[in-house]
């Protein structure tokens, strides 16, 4: 499958936005992710955009690494390689091992998912019961409290709704892999 809206250059995302994509790549070890060069034919959105997911991860509350595996979680539930991919390599850099990557991908139900600290089940039982119903239950919502304070909380709504938005946009948009360097 082709991408619908493919990646952007200088002249179809602007000068700021081409050298940001060719920074981030350059920390991504890969070409400009296509995210921000595709992203970025928006120009002004983009930057919103930008601003919004930047505060969500690597700006916010929740450790990098928890941050990562509720992505990886989000990722994987939608179908969406491109933000799977893209996010292994930057959670292999915060210290997610193999074992987890594979363990994250994995069943609910199966055995397992048990290994997860009380934190790491609540954020990605709480991913999870997001991508299905949009809502939590009150045991749910009460599982998540136990191991958050209210900011952390809204927190992690948000980190799952952004990144369930932008596997839609991913998705539609049929963004190509990045090409290591």
């Amino acid at each position: 499958m082709s991408a619908r809206i493919g990646p952007g250059g200088l002249r179809e995302t602007g000068p700021l936005i081409w050298l940001f994509s060719r920074v981030a790549g350059r920390v991504t070890g890969t070409e400009p992710p296509h995210v921000f060069t595709t992203l970025g034919r928006g120009r002004g959105l983009f930057w919103g955009w930008l601003h919004f997911a930047g505060r969500l991860m690597p700006g916010g509350r929740l450790a990098r690494r928890e941050s990562e595996l509720v992505i990886l979680r989000v990722a994987h539930v939608r179908g969406s390689a491109y933000e799977f991919a893209h996010h292994r390599r930057l959670a292999r850099r915060v210290g997610v091992t193999s074992a987890e990557l594979a363990r994250v991908v994995a069943d609910a139900s199966s055995p397992e998912w048990s290994d997860w600290g009380a934190r790491e089940r609540a954020f990605l039982d709480s991913a999870d019961a997001l991508l299905a119903r949009r809502d939590l239950t009150d045991t749910e919502w009460a599982a998540l409290c136990a191991v958050t304070d209210e900011r952390e909380a809204i927190e992690l709504l948000l980190l799952v709704g952004h990144y369930d938005m932008l596997a839609t946009t991913l998705t539609t948009l049929r963004v190509q892999p990045d090409r290591k360097r």
